[in-house]
C-alpha cells in the first residue's frame, strides 16, 4: 500500500504522555489548502504491549469519545506496563455533525477498511489506521453503540475468527470487561469493518455495543470506562490495581443471516417484545404501520430463527431493508 498523506507531530516511541493531532490534507470550496484534524493521545509507560483504543467510528455514538477523552486525562505512564494509543474521535467530522456517516464524503468509516492513501478523507483515515497504527498494536478496542438507530443490551463483540487461539484470547478479554453479554456476530451490512481488518492482522480485537443514544447516561458510561480499564488490566498493560473479578457474562452468537431481521416494508415499527426476550421462528416481533395507507392492516414482522432479542430498532420510523432486530443464541467454544 502507498504511503499515508496524514501527518502528526506525535512520537509514538517517546516516554510519557503526549496529546496532539493527526493532520489530514483537504481541499474545500473555501480553502484550496485545508486540513482536517483528529485528536490523538499516546501514553508510554514501562516496556510492554500496546493497546489501541478507538471511539467515534460512527458520529452518532458518543459513549466511546466521552470514555476515551476521560481516560486520556487520567491514565498516567507510571501505571502502565506498555503503551496506550487513544483516538477518541476517529470520524470527527461525523461526530461534530451527529451523523453516522461522514458529512465530508458520505462514507461509513466502518465499511472502508483497509482504506486508501489517495482516497476520500474517510478512506485516508482508515488507511492510516491500517498502515501506521495497527502495526504498533497488540490489542485493539473499537467502542460502538447503537447510536440513533438501535437499542442494544450492553455487549462486547467480535467475529468468529478461524484461529482458535486468537478467538479464545479475545473471549477471555471480553469476559474481563464485565458486560452482561459477549456476542459473536456476522457482517450483514457490508465488509470493510475496522475490527475485521484488525482481526485479519491477528490483533486481539474487541468491539462493543454500549446501548444507544436513548440509553446514554451514567450507568452506560460507567460500564464502558470500567470495562476498558478491566481489559487493560487483564492484558497486564494497566497496573494500577489487580483486575476486578469478571462479572458473569453470557456468550452469545448471531451467526446466521436470518438472525438479522430487516423491515419488509417502510412505515412506523411497533415492537411486540422487549430486549432479552426469547423468540422462536415464526413468532411476530412487531408490526409496521403504513404512512401512505394508514388504515390498512399493519404488516407483521416475524422471527426466522430461535434466539434472544439482543438488539431492537430505536427510532420507530423505518425504511424497507432497515434492521429491526437481532436474535442471538448461547455459544460454546468447541
Amino acid at each position: 500500500m502507498s504511503a499515508t498523506q496524514i501527518v502528526t507531530m506525535i512520537d509514538f516511541e517517546k516516554p510519557g504522555k503526549q496529546v496532539g493531532q493527526l493532520a489530514i490534507p483537504q481541499s474545500t470550496n473555501t480553502s484550496g489548502w485545508a486540513t482536517e484534524y483528529l485528536p490523538i493521545a499516546v501514553i508510554n509507560g514501562a516496556p510492554g504491549p500496546t493497546a489501541l483504543l478507538f471511539g467515534g467510528n460512527h458520529g452518532d455514538e458518543y459513549e466511546g469519545p466521552v470514555t476515551l477523552l476521560n481516560m486520556a486525562h487520567t491514565l498516567e505512564p507510571d501505571n502502565l506496563c506498555g503503551r496506550v494509543i487513544i483516538v477518541p474521535m476517529l470520524n470527527r467530522p461525523a461526530l461534530a455533525a451527529g451523523t453516522r456517516l461522514s458529512p465530508l464524503d458520505g462514507k461509513n468509516m466502518n465499511r472502508v477498511f483497509p482504506g486508501r492513501a489517495d482516497g476520500t478523507i474517510t478512506e485516508m483515515i482508515a488507511h492510516y489506521v491500517t498502515t501506521v497504527l495497527f502495526p504498533l498494536a497488540d490489542l485493539v478496542i473499537d467502542i460502538h453503540s447503537g447510536g440513533r438507530s438501535a437499542h442494544f443490551l450492553p455487549l462486547v463483540s467480535m467475529h468468529h475468527v478461524p484461529n482458535h487461539e486468537q478467538l479464545r484470547s479475545m473471549i477471555d478479554l471480553a469476559l474481563a470487561w464485565g458486560a452482561p453479554y459477549v456476542l459473536l456476530y456476522r457482517d450483514v451490512g457490508g465488509t470493510g469493518l475496522l475490527p475485521g481488518e484488525a482481526e485479519r492482522l491477528r490483533k486481539l480485537t474487541l468491539g462493543t455495543e454500549m446501548g444507544s443514544a436513548a440509553q446514554f447516561g451514567v450507568d452506560m458510561l460507567s460500564l464502558t470506562e470500567r470495562g476498558v480499564r478491566n481489559v487493560l488490566r487483564q492484558a497486564r498493560i494497566l497496573t494500577d490495581q489487580t483486575p476486578d473479578p469478571p462479572a458473569p457474562a453470557k456468550i452469545m452468537a448471531a451467526d446466521q443471516y436470518d438472525d438479522y431481521i430487516m423491515a419488509p416494508v417502510s412505515g412506523i415499527f411497533e415492537p411486540f417484545v422487549e430486549m432479552g426476550a426469547w423468540m422462536v421462528a415464526g413468532q411476530a416481533i412487531g408490526q409496521i404501520h403504513s404512512i401512505e395507507q394508514p388504515f390498512a392492516l399493519p404488516t407483521l414482522v416475524y422471527a426466522r430463527t430461535d434466539g434472544m432479542l439482543i438488539s431492537r430498532r430505536a427510532f420507530p420510523l423505518v425504511r424497507q431493508g432497515d434492521c429491526l432486530a437481532t436474535l442471538a443464541r448461547p455459544f460454546h467454544l468447541p
